[in-house]
């Protein structure tokens, strides 16, 4: 059984930072490519960043040089760090592997 588990969001402030991780069971995060989307209240969910399973990566335009996307191989985790933080990031962050998707972990930036 595969499951995918966020944690790591909170409130923060503008201009604070946060890392989100994806916790993953049931498949290898070093093997498989992992992704983070975000969806904002009443919007669609939308690409974020993605961490291929060869190690390249790819940023959505709107988080391109404050967020970075890792893997820790031991922890079979892929963590997502968030740095310069803006109210416009406010979103559930939800990881997706293959056809499975986390539950999300809300991210709340005040300004």
């Amino acid at each position: 059984q595969v499951q995918l588990v966020e944690s790591g969001g909170g409130l923060v402030q503008a201009g604070d930072s946060l890392r989100l991780s994806c916790k993953a069971s049931g498949r290898s995060v070093s093997s498989e490519g992992v992704t983070w989307y975000r969806q904002a209240p009443g919007k669609e969910r939308v690409f974020v960043a993605v961490l291929g399973h060869l190690g390249t990566t790819l940023y959505g335009d709107s988080v391109k040089g404050r967020f970075t996307i890792s893997r820790d191989h031991a922890t079979n985790t892929v963590n997502l760090q968030m740095n310069n933080l803006k109210p416009a990031d406010t979103a559930i962050y939800y990881c997706n592997l293959d056809v499975y998707w986390g539950q999300g972990t809300r991210v709340t930036v005040s300004s």
